[in-house]
């Protein structure tokens, strides 16, 4: 008997997992402190609490980088102590893992050896995409629908995958994501105010404003630095000068789901047209995406009500069901891609 069941969704800047024994969801920064280069100092949330904040001798790393493991034994070790906080962590457990679609087999083989060659001695491991995983959390009859588009804007990539019958049609994994349109707003708040500001103010703009000229907003102040006198000051950015800086990363990720459209069979095609495209991720949060999307698109979207637990959320529904499991598999059947 499994000591327990875990699905785990593991992001670029964030980790969320499910326990089945306590039937809870909880998600946690995938962060890491490390002291002159060697030491571990802390994990998770407590790490991120000092970015862009640490004192020189302490770094702040993300073990993953766009959409895939790039520190391994930091990411173990990471993980290992997030599931012992709080006696989440039971040796001998079952892990269903979702992991993006358009990745290479060996890219996707470090999800699964992340768990099997750790402490955690797992009894089982199994993989889904991400994709699946994201569309059973919508609540959708993957199965039995011939035809779904699921987005998913994360921290660091894009991946846009189209589904038939419970199987992957197409997918397309796009280097975009929140941390591109912070970097974005902070290139123009620079170029047009001479402000340098940093990545979490740059993030508190970009989720004051959203991408919705309609909403009136009073500008909005940030702390930074200014560039001319080299003094630190608060100062207000104007909306027009965020939005401006994230359209043209989101035109970028439009114009890839209208291609990706173009090459899906007709049939397929049509149901997605009619039904609409479902958004997940942390960046479907954004104000006004929705309806910009709609404009451009011409198509009906749907938001996730908890977009960055819509991942999370199909991992507990393929746990608590015998028919979706088998829509997972293991890296070491031999039936299986990466063997062949």
């Amino acid at each position: 008997m499994f000591g327990n069941v875990y699905g785990l969704d593991l992001g670029t800047y964030e980790i969320k997992v499910y326990d089945k024994k306590k039937n809870s969801i909880w998600k946690e920064k995938n962060a890491i402190a490390i002291t002159n280069k060697k030491e571990f100092f802390s994990v998770g949330d407590d790490a991120y609490a000092m970015f862009e904040k640490a004192p020189q001798n302490i770094e702040i790393q993300f073990p993953m980088k766009e959409g895939v493991i790039s520190h391994f034994y930091n990411m173990q070790y990471l993980l290992q102590n997030l599931l012992k906080k709080e006696q989440h962590f039971v040796r001998g457990s079952k892990y269903i893992i979702a992991v993006p679609t358009d990745v290479t087999e060996v890219e996707k083989r470090a999800f699964y050896d992340l768990v099997v060659h750790s402490n955690a001695k797992a009894k089982e491991v199994r993989i889904v995409e991400r994709g699946i995983a994201d569309a059973i959390g919508f609540g959708l009859d993957v199965k039995n629908l011939p035809g779904v588009l699921v987005v998913n804007f994360g921290a660091e990539t894009t991946e846009i995958t189209i589904l038939s019958y419970g199987g992957v049609v197409l997918n397309k994994l796009l280097k975009i994501g929140s941390s591109t349109f912070d970097q974005a707003i902070k290139n123009t708040v620079r170029y047009q105010h001479e402000f340098l500001i940093g990545h979490l103010s740059a993030e508190e703009l970009r989720k004051e404003y959203g991408v919705s000229p309609e909403d009136v907003t009073e500008d909005f102040k940030v702390a930074g630095r200014n560039l001319i006198t080299r003094i630190p000051e608060q100062k207000h950015i104007a909306k027009e000068i965020v939005q401006e800086a994230m359209r043209e990363p989101l035109q970028i990720c439009l114009h890839e789901i209208l291609s990706l459209l173009e090459r899906t069979p007709p049939e397929v095609q049509r149901m997605i047209t009619k039904n609409g495209i479902y958004v997940s991720g942390g960046f479907a949060n954004l104000k006004g995406l929705k309806e910009y999307m709609e404009d451009k698109l011409e198509i009906p979207v749907h938001i996730a009500k908890q977009p960055e637990f819509c991942a999370v959320t199909g991992l507990k529904n393929i746990i608590e069901s015998k028919d979706l499991m088998k829509m997972t598999y293991s890296m070491l059947d031999e039936n299986y891609r990466w063997m062949r």
